[in-house]
């Protein structure tokens, strides 16, 4: 399912869809998930936009030690797996699993950033994979800058409010003006349906529009580490915080936290 073809586009662009990987069960038992898990969310859930009360684009996260269809689907299908060959990665760590929902109406864009400067981690064997849980138009789907993963640069991360966290990491600098300059970057974004996923490293730069259709759009992240990855604690605000993480900077981690899925 997984060729050279698709791993050699996966390194070089850092950004690569797969059609049809997720059987209609799975998408089924994940609609269920998040169901559950707006009916009842989080303390992390988010909401980024409103309309007379009404709320138009949010997410939540890390939940799902707590939701059981997403640990259904996180431990028992092939996603883990996919994601091993996708980074020729011995071992496969569960890093977190993020949804975002908006809804029809909603106008806000998601900024153009970059996930790794959130994360506390370090490394570039790392994937995310974004699975569509309705279908999405091209002009509402995320967008990727085609071989952004190679320019060995970290962003200041950028709240979905429209404004970057507090510099406190020197090594971070501001993200380009994409949105005002998109001729000089090579910008990627397909139409996708459920059961296909959009792959792209923690490293590679990208947005995505507002929800231009007439439906909602519900997406289900799923996010895991490799071989390289290790634990660093950034200077600045970090999401997700995992508060109760005590490891030192450098140390692998192989957690409760961050389950090994997958090893060979």
């Amino acid at each position: 399912m997984i060729n050279k073809s698709i791993i050699n586009n996966y390194n070089k662009n850092g950004v690569v869809i797969l059609r049809d990987i997720i059987s209609d069960k799975w998408i089924s038992i994940l609609k269920k998930g998040l169901k559950k898990n707006f009916d009842k969310p989080s303390k992390y859930k988010c909401v980024y936009e409103k309309n007379n009360k009404k709320e138009l684009f949010y997410d939540d996260y890390c939940n799902w030690s707590r939701i059981s269809e997403y640990k259904n689907f996180i431990f028992n299908s092939n996603i883990a797996f996919i994601a091993k060959v996708l980074m020729q990665s011995n071992k496969v760590n569960l890093f977190h699993e993020h949804v975002l929902i908006k809804e029809v109406g909603s106008k806000k864009r998601t900024p153009w950033h970059q996930d790794q400067s959130y994360y506390c981690v370090n490394g570039r064997d790392n994937c995310s994979f974004w699975i569509p849980l309705d279908e999405v138009s091209k002009s509402s789907s995320p967008e990727f800058v085609l071989g952004s993963n190679k320019w060995n640069k970290q962003f200041l991360p950028t709240k979905f409010f429209g404004h970057s966290y507090e510099q406190k990491d020197g090594e971070f600098e501001h993200i380009p003006n994409i949105e005002n300059n998109r001729k000089k970057f090579k910008i990627k974004s397909w139409k996708v349906s459920p059961g296909d996923a959009v792959v792209f490293n923690f490293s590679t730069v990208h947005g995505a529009p507002e929800n231009k259709s007439k439906k909602r759009r519900r997406a289900f992240s799923i996010r895991f580490t490799g071989d390289d990855a290790t634990y660093i604690k950034r200077k600045g605000e970090m999401s997700p915080p995992f508060p109760n993480i005590k490891f030192k900077n450098g140390a692998p981690l192989d957690s409760k936290t961050f389950p090994v899925l997958v090893s060979s």
